[in-house]
């Protein structure tokens, strides 16, 4: 055995260790996805800290909520998407591009376009689904198809597979890998990519998510809670 594969397999001899010590929470934060989906519950950043709390609010505006933290999220980090929907929760539904712009002044950094994308997003729901989110969701039996209508649709702005595959996972479905930057490092790092370059198109994105399914079955660790892992070992922290 050469001495590089001696070290790879000794790094995912550490990546099984630390997933034992990581598995109850990692597998809690799944549940608590599920929970988001099923129960009336939103979830808050409160002193740094993310939490499920219970809320009187209409499940299609939950999820829309969700979906809004996916699109600030984009392109800048969960930290800095959690302060976004914190500060603009209010107008979300109801609210104008210019009120969110305003009030995300100072908080975020892309206060002008992403307000315009959510706007936008919401009103293409409101006039094809009308609004009934949910039951979009719950409709839609071929997972594939499901990402692909917010993934592709020109309509739902600010998404891609990434954060497409973002949504769906946080709010309860599984089998979509999230190829941010600390996933892509990661599976450079174990040698599943040649490169660490994010994936240029949407094939490219297929493609690399086959193989992070693949690394997850080898190792004997789900996808879902894969994800969730390497995401901590960059970050430090299991937020969603």
């Amino acid at each position: 055995m050469n001495e590089s594969l001696k070290m790879l397999l000794n790094e995912v001899d550490l990546l099984n260790q630390e997933y034992q010590n990581k598995k109850s929470k990692i597998q809690e934060r799944l549940q608590q996805f599920q929970k988001f989906f099923n129960e009336p519950y939103s979830w808050f950043y409160r002193n740094s800290e993310l939490v499920l709390l219970p809320v009187e609010i209409n499940d299609d505006y939950r999820i829309f909520e969700e979906l809004c933290f996916c699109i600030f999220t984009a392109n800048t980090s969960a930290e800095m998407g959690l302060k976004a929907v914190d500060a603009v929760r209010n107008l979300l539904i109801s609210g104008t591009a210019d009120d969110m712009t305003r009030r995300l002044e100072g908080i975020y950094r892309f206060n002008n376009v992403r307000p315009a994308h959510i706007i936008h997003t919401r009103t293409y729901l409101k006039n094809s689904l009308n609004f009934r989110l949910k039951n979009k969701l719950t409709s839609v039996e071929n997972k594939d198809v499901l990402r692909d209508f917010f993934a592709l649709n020109k309509d739902i702005k600010g998404l891609g597979y990434k954060e497409a595959s973002h949504f769906l996972r946080n709010i309860g479905f599984k089998g979509y890998a999230i190829l941010d930057k600390h996933i892509i490092n990661s599976l450079h790092e174990f040698g599943i990519l040649k490169t660490n370059e994010k994936p240029k198109n949407n094939k490219e994105y297929l493609e690399i998510e086959q193989k992070f399914i693949y690394f997850s079955k080898d190792i004997g660790i789900a996808m879902d809670e894969l994800d969730l892992l390497l995401w901590s070992r960059k970050n430090g922290r299991i937020l969603k």
